[in-house]
């Protein structure tokens, strides 16, 4: 890139929309670095749950969240929270871990910290970051906003067909209504709805967008 100045591009939406696929997409189509903050808040319910501490006490998860030992990495092009050297790929996408999410996510400080960490992400360079509270809370200066979503049906529809028995109505009421850093549409973000798309072509419209945008600041990407 031309500029001096590192870009994100946040990515925020709903369970099941296809942000994360979209995230990945586009982050291998401008050769920026992919950042799963999702994979970072899993981290830290694998480490509670491998701590045994009590997840549904706030200040109990605050401390230890305080007081891990972990490093960032980017591998691949993809940045990795790891903890004492350490990355639980597998162990973090387990029915067992996904149960634990929910409660050390809505902590505050939690989120405070993962906040923190997330924007050191900016050391590896431009960004794209998918999550949930990205374009409203961890970077909400960035002058690239999207926001993922699709119909209940269809987002059920992708959940079964990996497998996954969740109450997707619930989850977004509770992303939606949690007092830290709740899910929401990020102040000019673009919403794209993905019910009846293809990751080919919402990731595509994501990336018109984001071209044309460049283009109109006189931003280059590298062999424009």
């Amino acid at each position: 890139m031309n500029s001096e100045k590192n870009i994100v591009i946040a990515i925020d939406g709903t369970s099941a929309s296809g942000k994360s696929t979209n995230a990945r997409l586009v982050a291998k189509a401008l050769g920026f670095t992919y950042v799963d903050t999702g994979a970072m808040y899993r981290t830290l319910a694998w480490y509670s749950g491998q701590s045994r501490i009590d997840v549904h006490d706030p200040k109990v998860v605050g401390q230890l969240c305080r007081q891990w030992k972990t490093k960032l990495m980017c591998i691949d092009g993809a940045v990795r929270l790891i903890v004492d050297n350490y990355f639980p790929e597998k162990e973090i996408r387990t029915a067992e871990t996904s149960a634990l999410v929910p409660h050390v996510a809505a902590v505050p400080k939690v989120r405070d910290w993962m906040k923190q960490k997330q924007r050191d992400c900016i050391q590896f360079g431009s960004l794209v970051m998918e999550g949930r509270d990205i374009g409203s809370n961890v970077f909400p200066e960035t002058d690239y906003k999207f926001y993922i979503d699709a119909a209940l049906r269809a987002r059920s529809e992708r959940r079964e067909a990996e497998g996954v028995n969740e109450d997707l109505a619930a989850r977004d009421k509770r992303d939606s209504q949690r007092a830290a850093a709740p899910l929401m549409v990020p102040l000019g973000a673009k919403v794209i709805d993905t019910s009846e798309q293809t990751p080919a072509e919402s990731s595509q419209m994501i990336l018109d967008h984001i071209r044309a945008q460049m283009q109109a600041e006189g931003i280059l990407l590298d062999g424009q």
